[in-house]
Protein backbone atom coordinates (compact mmCIF):
# COMPACT_ATOMS: atom_id res chain seq x y z
CA UNK A 1 0.00 0.00 0.00
CA UNK A 2 1.63 3.51 -1.04
CA UNK A 3 2.50 5.66 1.69
CA UNK A 4 0.83 9.03 1.70
CA UNK A 5 2.72 12.24 2.68
CA UNK A 6 0.31 14.30 4.29
CA UNK A 7 0.70 18.52 4.46
CA UNK A 8 1.87 18.60 8.05
CA UNK A 9 1.07 21.30 10.50
CA UNK A 10 4.55 23.33 11.11
CA UNK A 11 3.33 25.83 13.32
CA UNK A 12 1.32 25.93 15.83
CA UNK A 13 -1.39 28.49 14.25
CA UNK A 14 -0.96 26.48 10.80
CA UNK A 15 -4.63 25.53 8.98
CA UNK A 16 -2.79 25.98 5.50
CA UNK A 17 0.29 26.42 3.91
CA UNK A 18 1.83 26.85 0.40
CA UNK A 19 3.97 24.32 -0.75
CA UNK A 20 6.56 26.76 -1.96
CA UNK A 21 9.25 24.37 -3.21
CA UNK A 22 9.98 20.71 -4.27
CA UNK A 23 13.42 18.74 -3.23
CA UNK A 24 12.78 15.72 -4.97
CA UNK A 25 11.26 14.53 -7.89
CA UNK A 26 9.22 11.65 -9.06
CA UNK A 27 11.03 8.51 -9.19
CA UNK A 28 13.74 9.40 -6.58
CA UNK A 29 14.65 7.29 -3.63
CA UNK A 30 14.21 9.41 -0.30
CA UNK A 31 15.11 7.70 2.89
CA UNK A 32 13.85 8.99 6.82
CA UNK A 33 15.04 11.93 7.22
CA UNK A 34 15.74 13.54 3.85
CA UNK A 35 14.73 17.08 3.06
CA UNK A 36 11.60 16.98 0.30
CA UNK A 37 10.23 20.04 0.40
CA UNK A 38 9.86 23.65 1.48
CA UNK A 39 6.78 24.68 3.09
CA UNK A 40 5.72 28.17 3.73
CA UNK A 41 3.52 28.89 6.79
CA UNK A 42 2.22 31.49 8.19
CA UNK A 43 4.91 32.30 10.09
CA UNK A 44 8.07 31.32 8.20
CA UNK A 45 9.49 29.00 5.05
CA UNK A 46 10.63 25.89 7.39
CA UNK A 47 12.60 22.39 5.31
CA UNK A 48 9.67 19.04 5.17
CA UNK A 49 11.81 15.48 5.92
CA UNK A 50 10.77 12.51 5.17
CA UNK A 51 9.86 10.02 7.72
CA UNK A 52 9.47 7.09 5.41
CA UNK A 53 11.61 5.45 2.79
CA UNK A 54 10.36 4.68 -0.41
CA UNK A 55 10.32 5.98 -4.19
CA UNK A 56 8.50 9.25 -4.80
CA UNK A 57 5.63 7.65 -7.14
CA UNK A 58 3.41 10.75 -7.30
CA UNK A 59 3.50 14.50 -7.03
CA UNK A 60 0.14 15.09 -6.44
CA UNK A 61 0.49 19.17 -5.27
CA UNK A 62 3.07 21.53 -7.82
CA UNK A 63 5.20 23.60 -6.74
CA UNK A 64 4.09 26.83 -5.41
CA UNK A 65 0.75 25.93 -4.66
CA UNK A 66 -1.01 28.25 -2.01
CA UNK A 67 -4.00 27.12 0.10
CA UNK A 68 -3.03 23.85 0.93
CA UNK A 69 -4.83 22.16 3.77
CA UNK A 70 -3.06 20.82 6.68
CA UNK A 71 -3.55 16.85 6.33
CA UNK A 72 -4.16 17.68 2.33
CA UNK A 73 -2.16 14.36 0.38
CA UNK A 74 0.38 16.23 -1.66
CA UNK A 75 2.67 12.80 -2.53
CA UNK A 76 2.68 9.33 -2.47
CA UNK A 77 5.91 7.05 -1.74
CA UNK A 78 6.06 3.63 -3.19
CA UNK A 79 7.70 0.79 -1.28
CA UNK A 80 9.66 -1.94 -2.39
CA UNK A 81 7.82 -4.53 -5.20
CA UNK A 82 5.00 -1.17 -5.39
CA UNK A 83 4.37 0.79 -8.65
CA UNK A 84 2.87 3.63 -9.98
CA UNK A 85 0.14 0.74 -10.89
CA UNK A 86 -0.45 0.28 -6.93
CA UNK A 87 -1.84 4.36 -6.78
CA UNK A 88 -5.01 4.15 -7.73
CA UNK A 89 -7.28 7.26 -6.78
CA UNK A 90 -5.77 9.27 -3.29
CA UNK A 91 -7.49 11.43 -1.62
CA UNK A 92 -6.80 13.29 1.54
CA UNK A 93 -8.55 11.31 4.63
CA UNK A 94 -11.52 12.30 5.73
CA UNK A 95 -9.90 12.68 9.37
CA UNK A 96 -6.78 14.42 10.41
CA UNK A 97 -3.63 11.79 10.74
CA UNK A 98 -0.53 12.27 11.39
CA UNK A 99 1.87 13.41 8.48
CA UNK A 100 4.27 10.92 7.22
CA UNK A 101 6.90 13.37 7.09
CA UNK A 102 7.66 16.44 9.31
CA UNK A 103 10.31 18.86 9.38
CA UNK A 104 9.54 20.33 12.73
CA UNK A 105 7.78 18.65 15.52
CA UNK A 106 4.27 20.48 15.48
CA UNK A 107 3.58 22.19 18.96
CA UNK A 108 -0.12 22.73 20.17
CA UNK A 109 -1.71 25.82 19.13
CA UNK A 110 -1.16 28.66 21.32
CA UNK A 111 -3.96 30.56 22.08
CA UNK A 112 -7.19 29.81 24.14
CA UNK A 113 -7.08 26.71 21.87
CA UNK A 114 -7.20 23.53 24.55
CA UNK A 115 -4.71 21.11 22.60
CA UNK A 116 -6.07 17.65 22.61
CA UNK A 117 -4.68 14.50 22.07
CA UNK A 118 -5.96 12.62 19.09
CA UNK A 119 -6.23 8.40 20.07
CA UNK A 120 -4.13 6.40 18.04
CA UNK A 121 -4.60 4.92 14.90
CA UNK A 122 -5.89 1.06 14.33
CA UNK A 123 -2.96 0.11 12.42
CA UNK A 124 -4.19 -0.81 8.59
CA UNK A 125 -4.45 -4.55 7.82
CA UNK A 126 -5.07 -6.40 4.81
CA UNK A 127 -5.78 -10.21 6.04
CA UNK A 128 -2.49 -11.19 7.92
CA UNK A 129 -0.57 -8.12 6.67
CA UNK A 130 0.00 -5.02 8.77
CA UNK A 131 1.00 -2.13 7.08
CA UNK A 132 4.08 -0.35 8.58
CA UNK A 133 7.42 1.75 6.90
CA UNK A 134 10.67 -0.40 6.16
CA UNK A 135 12.33 1.51 8.81
CA UNK A 136 9.74 0.13 11.38
CA UNK A 137 9.76 -2.79 10.25
CA UNK A 138 13.68 -2.91 11.00
CA UNK A 139 13.40 -1.73 14.30
CA UNK A 140 10.91 -3.87 15.05
CA UNK A 141 13.03 -7.24 13.85
CA UNK A 142 15.92 -5.54 15.67
CA UNK A 143 14.12 -5.33 19.08
CA UNK A 144 11.98 -8.51 18.50
CA UNK A 145 8.68 -6.43 19.01
CA UNK A 146 5.23 -7.89 17.26
CA UNK A 147 4.10 -5.15 14.73
CA UNK A 148 0.53 -6.91 14.78
CA UNK A 149 0.40 -5.36 18.81
CA UNK A 150 1.50 -2.04 17.99
CA UNK A 151 -0.73 1.14 16.98
CA UNK A 152 0.28 2.95 13.94
CA UNK A 153 -0.12 7.00 14.10
CA UNK A 154 0.85 7.29 10.39
CA UNK A 155 -1.62 7.51 7.36
CA UNK A 156 -4.53 5.34 7.58
CA UNK A 157 -2.78 3.57 10.68
CA UNK A 158 0.31 2.57 9.19
CA UNK A 159 3.11 2.21 11.92
CA UNK A 160 6.33 4.44 11.76
CA UNK A 161 10.04 4.35 13.63
CA UNK A 162 8.21 6.68 16.39
CA UNK A 163 5.37 4.08 17.15
CA UNK A 164 8.01 1.05 17.06
CA UNK A 165 10.56 3.29 19.62
CA UNK A 166 7.92 4.28 21.54
CA UNK A 167 6.41 0.41 22.00
CA UNK A 168 5.56 -0.36 25.42
CA UNK A 169 5.73 3.34 26.57
CA UNK A 170 2.53 4.37 28.50
CA UNK A 171 0.90 6.50 26.28
CA UNK A 172 -0.82 9.75 27.88
CA UNK A 173 -4.63 10.29 28.79
CA UNK A 174 -6.22 12.22 26.05
CA UNK A 175 -7.15 15.58 27.03
CA UNK A 176 -10.57 16.88 27.33
CA UNK A 177 -11.92 18.52 24.45
CA UNK A 178 -13.16 21.70 25.32
CA UNK A 179 -16.08 23.18 25.74
CA UNK A 180 -17.70 24.86 23.09
CA UNK A 181 -17.06 28.27 22.43
CA UNK A 182 -19.97 30.53 22.68
CA UNK A 183 -21.81 31.81 19.73
CA UNK A 184 -19.99 35.33 18.50
CA UNK A 185 -21.97 37.79 16.32
CA UNK A 186 -20.15 37.05 12.95
CA UNK A 187 -18.77 39.96 10.33
CA UNK A 188 -20.29 41.21 7.54
CA UNK A 189 -19.70 39.22 4.37
CA UNK A 190 -17.07 40.21 1.71
CA UNK A 191 -19.55 40.66 -0.67
CA UNK A 192 -21.85 42.88 1.62
CA UNK A 193 -18.66 45.28 2.57
CA UNK A 194 -17.81 45.63 -1.10
CA UNK A 195 -20.90 45.94 -2.06
CA UNK A 196 -21.20 49.40 -0.02
CA UNK A 197 -17.80 50.46 -1.36
CA UNK A 198 -19.21 49.50 -5.04
CA UNK A 199 -19.39 53.26 -5.89
CA UNK A 200 -15.73 54.04 -4.98
CA UNK A 201 -12.45 53.11 -6.21
CA UNK A 202 -10.54 51.16 -4.08
CA UNK A 203 -7.62 48.28 -4.40
CA UNK A 204 -8.30 44.64 -3.54
CA UNK A 205 -5.28 43.25 -1.29
CA UNK A 206 -5.76 39.10 -0.20
CA UNK A 207 -4.91 38.65 3.21
CA UNK A 208 -1.96 36.31 3.14
CA UNK A 209 -1.60 33.31 5.81
CA UNK A 210 0.11 35.79 9.49
CA UNK A 211 -2.61 38.29 8.53
CA UNK A 212 -5.58 35.39 8.95
CA UNK A 213 -4.25 33.94 11.69
CA UNK A 214 -3.16 37.78 13.21
CA UNK A 215 -6.87 38.15 12.81
CA UNK A 216 -8.52 35.27 14.04
CA UNK A 217 -6.77 34.88 17.18
CA UNK A 218 -7.28 38.95 18.09
CA UNK A 219 -11.00 38.61 17.27
CA UNK A 220 -11.00 36.04 19.59
CA UNK A 221 -8.53 37.06 21.96
CA UNK A 222 -10.62 40.50 22.58
CA UNK A 223 -14.02 38.58 22.51
CA UNK A 224 -13.40 35.60 24.70
CA UNK A 225 -10.07 37.05 27.07
CA UNK A 226 -12.12 39.38 30.22
CA UNK A 227 -9.92 42.25 29.90
CA UNK A 228 -8.77 45.14 32.12
CA UNK A 229 -5.94 47.86 32.96
CA UNK A 230 -3.63 49.17 34.69
CA UNK A 231 -1.60 52.37 34.13
CA UNK A 232 1.40 53.90 35.52
CA UNK A 233 3.87 56.71 34.66
CA UNK A 234 7.27 55.65 34.93
CA UNK A 235 10.26 57.67 35.96
CA UNK A 236 13.14 57.51 33.75
CA UNK A 237 15.97 59.95 34.65
CA UNK A 238 17.67 57.38 36.56
CA UNK A 239 17.28 54.49 34.29
CA UNK A 240 18.55 56.58 31.77
CA UNK A 241 21.92 57.86 33.27
CA UNK A 242 22.82 54.34 34.19
CA UNK A 243 21.79 52.99 30.67
CA UNK A 244 24.47 55.61 29.85
CA UNK A 245 27.11 54.99 32.35
CA UNK A 246 26.57 51.23 31.66
CA UNK A 247 27.06 51.52 27.49
CA UNK A 248 30.42 53.00 27.76
CA UNK A 249 31.77 50.20 29.85
CA UNK A 250 30.14 47.35 27.07
CA UNK A 251 30.87 49.61 24.39
CA UNK A 252 34.34 47.66 24.02
CA UNK A 253 32.53 44.24 23.70
CA UNK A 254 29.87 45.65 21.06
CA UNK A 255 27.38 45.45 22.83
CA UNK A 256 24.48 48.61 23.18
CA UNK A 257 21.45 48.42 25.76
CA UNK A 258 18.51 49.96 24.69
CA UNK A 259 15.67 51.33 27.25
CA UNK A 260 13.51 48.09 26.07
CA UNK A 261 16.22 45.40 27.38
CA UNK A 262 15.80 47.30 30.64
CA UNK A 263 12.09 46.61 30.25
CA UNK A 264 12.37 43.32 29.40
CA UNK A 265 14.53 42.45 33.01
CA UNK A 266 12.17 44.14 34.59
CA UNK A 267 9.33 42.54 33.74
CA UNK A 268 11.34 39.25 34.56
CA UNK A 269 12.29 40.41 37.48
CA UNK A 270 8.83 41.07 39.01
CA UNK A 271 6.94 38.14 37.74
CA UNK A 272 9.21 36.26 39.87
CA UNK A 273 8.33 38.91 42.66
CA UNK A 274 4.77 38.20 42.37
CA UNK A 275 4.95 34.74 41.54
CA UNK A 276 1.26 34.27 41.30
CA UNK A 277 0.97 36.46 38.30
CA UNK A 278 3.68 34.55 36.41
CA UNK A 279 0.91 31.89 35.06
CA UNK A 280 -1.00 30.91 31.77
CA UNK A 281 -4.82 30.40 31.00
CA UNK A 282 -5.27 26.57 30.34
CA UNK A 283 -9.01 25.82 29.24
CA UNK A 284 -10.06 24.87 32.68
CA UNK A 285 -6.49 25.56 35.59
CA UNK A 286 -4.18 27.97 35.77
CA UNK A 287 -0.34 26.86 35.34
CA UNK A 288 1.73 28.41 37.16
CA UNK A 289 5.24 29.56 35.73
CA UNK A 290 8.85 28.68 37.70
CA UNK A 291 10.90 30.83 35.27
CA UNK A 292 10.08 34.01 33.38
CA UNK A 293 9.86 33.35 29.99
CA UNK A 294 8.61 37.01 28.30
CA UNK A 295 7.48 37.40 25.09
CA UNK A 296 8.31 40.60 22.65
CA UNK A 297 6.46 41.84 19.94
CA UNK A 298 8.19 42.17 16.99
CA UNK A 299 6.95 44.38 14.02
CA UNK A 300 7.48 42.76 10.42
CA UNK A 301 6.32 43.61 6.85
CA UNK A 302 2.78 42.29 7.25
CA UNK A 303 2.44 41.60 10.61
CA UNK A 304 4.37 40.66 13.95
CA UNK A 305 5.79 38.03 15.69
CA UNK A 306 6.69 37.78 19.81
CA UNK A 307 9.55 35.32 19.98
CA UNK A 308 10.18 34.92 23.87
CA UNK A 309 13.03 35.19 25.68
CA UNK A 310 13.19 31.84 28.06
CA UNK A 311 14.92 32.42 31.84
CA UNK A 312 14.55 36.12 31.34
CA UNK A 313 14.91 36.64 34.94
CA UNK A 314 18.65 34.56 35.33
CA UNK A 315 19.83 36.18 32.48
CA UNK A 316 21.94 39.28 32.64
CA UNK A 317 20.95 42.62 30.43
CA UNK A 318 23.93 42.34 27.66
CA UNK A 319 22.74 38.60 27.24
CA UNK A 320 19.17 39.74 27.18
CA UNK A 321 19.85 43.02 24.27
CA UNK A 322 22.24 40.49 22.24
CA UNK A 323 19.87 37.30 21.87
CA UNK A 324 16.62 40.00 21.28
CA UNK A 325 18.56 41.40 18.69
CA UNK A 326 18.86 38.09 17.11
CA UNK A 327 15.67 37.07 17.83
CA UNK A 328 14.19 40.76 16.33
CA UNK A 329 16.45 39.81 12.95
CA UNK A 330 15.70 36.50 12.29
CA UNK A 331 11.75 37.24 13.04
CA UNK A 332 12.01 39.85 10.55
CA UNK A 333 13.52 37.28 7.72
CA UNK A 334 10.72 34.95 8.87
CA UNK A 335 13.40 32.69 10.18
CA UNK A 336 12.29 32.07 13.63
CA UNK A 337 11.93 27.92 14.59
CA UNK A 338 8.50 27.36 16.16
CA UNK A 339 10.22 27.30 19.76
CA UNK A 340 11.36 30.48 19.68
CA UNK A 341 7.72 32.36 19.68
CA UNK A 342 5.54 29.92 21.52
CA UNK A 343 5.22 30.09 25.42
CA UNK A 344 5.69 32.65 27.65
CA UNK A 345 3.52 33.87 30.38
CA UNK A 346 3.45 37.75 29.43
CA UNK A 347 4.37 39.93 26.99
CA UNK A 348 5.99 43.43 26.11
CA UNK A 349 4.92 45.73 23.33
CA UNK A 350 6.63 48.97 22.79
CA UNK A 351 5.49 51.33 20.35
CA UNK A 352 7.19 54.06 22.23
CA UNK A 353 9.84 54.31 19.41
CA UNK A 354 7.26 55.11 16.81
CA UNK A 355 6.21 58.15 19.42
CA UNK A 356 3.18 56.99 20.63
CA UNK A 357 2.48 58.17 24.16
CA UNK A 358 0.19 55.32 25.60
CA UNK A 359 -2.08 52.71 24.18
CA UNK A 360 -3.79 49.45 24.90
CA UNK A 361 -2.64 46.29 23.84
CA UNK A 362 -4.56 42.74 23.81
CA UNK A 363 -3.52 40.01 25.79
CA UNK A 364 -1.99 37.37 23.56
CA UNK A 365 -3.85 33.83 24.65
CA UNK A 366 -2.20 32.19 26.65
CA UNK A 367 -0.77 34.78 28.52
CA UNK A 368 -1.95 36.20 31.70
CA UNK A 369 -0.90 39.64 30.14
CA UNK A 370 0.90 42.11 28.22
CA UNK A 371 2.67 45.61 28.99
CA UNK A 372 2.18 48.97 26.54
CA UNK A 373 4.93 50.54 26.16
CA UNK A 374 5.25 54.85 25.56
CA UNK A 375 7.69 56.77 24.78
CA UNK A 376 9.64 58.75 27.28
CA UNK A 377 9.01 62.15 27.21
CA UNK A 378 10.07 65.68 29.27
CA UNK A 379 6.95 66.60 31.86
CA UNK A 380 6.73 68.79 34.73
CA UNK A 381 6.45 67.04 37.84
CA UNK A 382 6.20 67.65 41.23
CA UNK A 383 8.82 66.03 43.23
CA UNK A 384 8.61 64.51 47.06
CA UNK A 385 9.33 68.30 48.43
CA UNK A 386 6.39 69.66 46.46
CA UNK A 387 9.01 71.47 44.13
CA UNK A 388 8.05 71.28 39.95
CA UNK A 389 10.57 69.94 37.96
CA UNK A 390 11.28 68.60 34.31
CA UNK A 391 11.18 64.80 34.45
CA UNK A 392 11.32 61.95 31.73
CA UNK A 393 8.31 60.25 32.17
CA UNK A 394 6.88 56.98 30.15
CA UNK A 395 3.54 55.87 30.56
CA UNK A 396 2.82 51.96 30.57
CA UNK A 397 -0.98 50.37 30.59
CA UNK A 398 -0.71 46.42 31.31
CA UNK A 399 -3.48 44.67 30.00
CA UNK A 400 -4.18 41.33 32.60
CA UNK A 401 -6.28 38.79 31.89
CA UNK A 402 -9.20 38.93 34.88
CA UNK A 403 -9.09 34.76 34.69
CA UNK A 404 -5.61 34.74 35.61
CA UNK A 405 -4.70 37.71 37.57
CA UNK A 406 -7.02 39.59 39.95
CA UNK A 407 -7.11 43.43 40.62
CA UNK A 408 -4.96 43.94 43.89
CA UNK A 409 -2.40 40.85 42.11
CA UNK A 410 -2.14 43.00 38.77
CA UNK A 411 -1.76 45.86 40.62
CA UNK A 412 1.35 44.31 42.66
CA UNK A 413 2.76 43.19 39.74
CA UNK A 414 2.98 46.70 37.68
CA UNK A 415 4.36 48.17 41.14
CA UNK A 416 7.02 45.75 40.67
CA UNK A 417 7.91 46.58 37.39
CA UNK A 418 7.48 50.04 38.14
CA UNK A 419 10.01 50.25 40.81
CA UNK A 420 12.86 47.98 39.08
CA UNK A 421 12.70 50.84 36.57
CA UNK A 422 12.90 53.74 39.04
CA UNK A 423 15.56 52.02 40.48
CA UNK A 424 18.14 49.70 37.77
CA UNK A 425 20.71 48.96 39.79
CA UNK A 426 18.57 46.74 41.75
CA UNK A 427 17.89 44.94 38.95
CA UNK A 428 21.74 44.09 38.75
CA UNK A 429 21.91 42.77 42.17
Amino acid sequence: MPIQILMPALSPTMEEGTLAKWLVKEGDTVNSGDLIAEIETDKATMEFEAVDEGVVGKILVAEGSEGVKVNEVIAVLLEDGESADDIGETSAPSAPAAPAAAGTEAAPAGGSDTPTTPAPATPAKDGNRVFASPLARRIAADKGIDLAALSGSGPHGRIVKADVLNAGATAPAPAAAPAPAASLPSSPSADIVAKSYQDREYEEIALDGMRKTIAARLSEAKQTIPHFYLRRDIKLDALLKFRSQINKQLEARGVKLSVNDFIIKAVANALQEVPEANAVWAGDRVLQMKASDVAVAVAIEGGLFTPVLQDADSKSLSALSTQMKDLATRARDRKLAPHEYQGGSFAVSNLGMFGIDNFDAIVNPPHAGILAVGAGTKKAVVDENGDVTVATIMSVTMSVDHRVIDGAVGANLLKAIVDNLENPVAMLA
